[in-house]
């Protein structure tokens, strides 16, 4: 019988890897928050707002087709290659602080990717469709392979797809650390900042980064779990 067995596997130890994982995702987030919090306060000595940073990097490359617009929520700022749109949330884009200034700048880097055919940056946009719908099928699969006396085949598949999700987190590392290192570069080949200016908005940035690291941690000890339980098992 399989009904038993198969749910104490959702109560076995190795739940304590996905509780690691959420964790380390939370106090990745916290980290962010709280040093995005504390340098707010810290005040770009030219006065420039996030929106103001981010036109004037955008237009220091020679990127004439990205537009910059606020949008609702905080820390909600993105870049979208699809719409050529670089979006600010509001705690960035009206705001003077040198942590808003290198936020913006982090999504003008993603900008400045776009508009040179950052191999990594086309890469992680090819696989998003790719590992959405691997997220989405990975545990009906591996449910399915379970309650079809332990179908090996459809767990394997599922495992797979799932993998798919952590290669994603994989690629997004250096698409992200990329664009921090183009932001400083700028932001100090412009003059923006001073070097204390950009010392803090390095921190801030680093913080952030911290965030994707995490992420594909998290996914990893997720997917560790699914090994653990349900890889080349065998079940009379």
């Amino acid at each position: 019988m399989y009904g038993y067995g198969s749910f104490y596997n959702f109560l076995d130890p190795t739940f304590l890897l996905v509780i690691a994982g959420l964790v380390i995702s939370g106090l990745a987030s916290a980290y962010v928050n709280s040093t995005f919090r504390k340098y707010d306060e810290f005040r770009s000595s030219k006065g420039v707002t996030g929106t103001q940073a981010a036109e004037y990097i955008l237009r220091s490359q020679g990127i004439t087709d990205v537009g910059v617009q606020k949008i609702a929520g905080d820390l909600t700022d993105n870049y979208n290659s699809g719409n050529k749109m670089l979006s600010l949330s509001e705690a960035t884009a009206q705001s003077t602080s040198v942590a808003a200034i290198g936020v913006a700048a982090h999504e003008c880097g993603h900008a400045v990717q776009d508009a040179k055919n950052y191999l990594p940056l086309r890469l992680r946009a090819a696989i998003v469709p790719v590992a959405n719908i691997g997220s989405t099928l990975s545990f009906p699969l591996i449910m399915i392979g379970v309650f079809m006396s332990w179908n090996q085949m459809l767990i394997n598949l599922g495992i797979l797809a799932f993998s798919l999700a952590l290669i994603f987190q994989l690629v997004t590392l250096p698409v992200e650390f990329d664009a921090s290192k183009r932001a400083l570069s700028i932001l100090r080949e412009g003059n923006m900042l001073d070097a204390d200016e950009l010392a803090v908005a390095r921190k801030v940035l680093f913080a952030a980064a911290l965030t994707y690291v995490a992420a594909a941690l998290a996914t990893f000890l997720q997917l560790l779990r699914l090994i653990l339980l349900f890889g080349n098992r065998n079940r009379d």
